[in-house]
């Protein structure tokens, strides 16, 4: 399956999870996002989106201050 990208380096939150909720929103069930972030607070605001939204936040890493996490969209029903 692919992936899309949402870079959003250098924005502070809470435009990370904002950018990432619009991106969802145009993907279908089951699609992955991976969003680049170096705004450190980015680890708990994505881990609480996914917890509150039901999307899965299937990875998280991080690599010289910049944070990359993988979302799941949540099926549809």
């Amino acid at each position: 399956m692919s992936e899309t990208l949402l870079d959003v380096k250098g924005m502070t939150c809470p435009l990370p999870v904002l950018r990432a909720n619009r991106a969802l929103r145009a993907l279908e069930g089951g699609a992955r996002l991976r969003v680049l972030a170096t705004d450190r607070a980015a680890v708990a605001d994505f881990q609480a989106f996914c917890r509150e939204t039901g999307h899965a936040l299937v990875a998280m890493s991080e690599d010289s201050g910049v944070y990359s996490f993988v979302i799941r969209k949540k099926e549809t029903t």
